[in-house]
């Protein structure tokens, strides 16, 4: 296997500092999985993959979560801002 030029090197660079900018705004990236999932990077170091039948039922309970997170504030973890 041949080595990289340095043109194909700066241009790899370029492509990954690309793909990492949207990391740094906080911003939420969506992808199918191989295995037809949908995984959600941006939450924390790894993705959070859940297939279709498994999101639309977590969002189905957006408004249960929301009140069981406010109800138990006090006990949960929160980043310091």
């Amino acid at each position: 296997m041949a080595e990289p030029t340095y043109d194909e090197l700066k241009a790899r660079l370029a492509e990954l500092e690309k793909q990492n900018a949207g990391r740094r705004t906080g911003s939420l990236e969506f992808r199918v999985s191989e295995k037809g999932g949908v995984s959600v990077y941006g939450l924390g170091r790894f993705p959070v993959t859940l297939y279709y039948e498994q999101w639309t039922r977590l969002l189905d309970q957006a408004e249960n979560l929301r009140k069981f997170l406010d109800e138990n504030k006090d006990k949960l973890k929160l980043k310091e801002k």
